[in-house]
């Protein structure tokens, strides 16, 4: 019986140290995938410090010799200076958040928590539409705007966000919003509240996470868009970050290092607002895939 004991005991010690030896193995695995995934960045930001002819002979960790010039070069590379391009682009996220937050909140309220004829036909309809690719509405919009007269705008990038275009965004926010009780709009309906005093002074507030995420998101995929301000943008004036960025390969021999230079500072803001955003965004995305 003693060796049978003493068997087991030494069988069970295996498992702490099977269990530390896991625990290190999944943390020096996610320590080298984090590595990969952070160089390039690292790589950038320090060739947006070399000069040109050392940026593809130099190890990535060579930080000797390193320099502003780029800098102050690619600011001023453009027809315009790129604090030009950084107020479209602010212009036209801001306006887009805007619009989504407000126009598609409001809408997933409608689906959420009113009823009215057509609703489930409407909700597929609304749903269906993600499913289409920007390449094949493009052309009809582009037309449409043609004759509008707002080509060579911003109106094309921000106007039709206000009347939410974003069926993604109404979705999450639907999904949000079936998870809170509806014994608080029936309280609110003693206590006089119509449907947009119950939009705006209750349910607003409890979506703020949702909200958030609706920002963050359209914060980035609008400050990252090329194609569409490709399509809809002609003056240099009007440009935004991407399109400036890509007018650097039109400049005959490219300048690497003012290249690497502007694409640091237009990954800047997006870092910042991800960062001030990201308790929000978690809380959204994880509590609308519990409901």
């Amino acid at each position: 019986m003693s060796r049978i004991a003493e068997h087991h005991v030494a069988g069970g010690g295996n498992g702490p140290r099977t269990s530390r030896l896991s625990a290190l193995l999944w943390h020096v695995s996610m320590l080298v995938l984090a590595i990969a995934m952070i160089y390039p960045l690292v790589w950038m930001l320090v060739s947006s410090l070399r000069e040109n002819s050392e940026i593809f002979t130099s190890g990535p960790f060579d930080v000797s010799g390193l320099t502003l010039d780029n800098y102050v070069r690619g600011w001023n590379a453009q027809q315009n200076t790129f604090a030009t391009y950084f107020r479209n682009s602010l212009v036209i996220t801001t306006a887009v958040i805007v619009g989504n937050v407000l126009a598609c909140s409001f809408t997933a309220f409608a689906f959420a928590r009113m009823s009215f004829r057509l609703k489930p036909v409407l909700m597929a309809v609304m749903l269906m539409t993600i499913m289409l690719p920007e390449h094949v509405t493009i052309v009809p919009q582009y037309i449409l705007f043609s004759e509008l007269g707002w080509l060579n705008t911003m109106l094309p990038l921000t106007v039709p966000k206000f009347f939410a275009t974003e069926a993604f965004f109404i979705f999450l926010i639907v999904q949000f919003m079936r998870g809170i009780p509806a014994d608080i709009d029936e309280a609110a309906a003693l206590d006089g509240c119509g449907p947009f005093r119950t939009y705006t002074r209750i349910m607003l507030p409890l979506i703020t996470p949702a909200l958030a995420t609706t920002a963050i998101f359209s914060f980035i995929w609008t400050w990252n868009d090329f194609f569409r301000p490709l399509v809809f943008l002609t003056d240099n004036k009007l440009f935004t970050v991407p399109l400036a960025v890509r007018l650097f390969a039109d400049l005959g021999g490219t300048d690497w290092g003012a290249l690497f230079a502007m694409s640091v500072l237009s990954l800047v803001p997006i870092f910042l607002f991800f960062l001030f955003g990201q308790r929000y965004l978690i809380r959204g995305i994880a509590t609308t895939g519990l409901k």
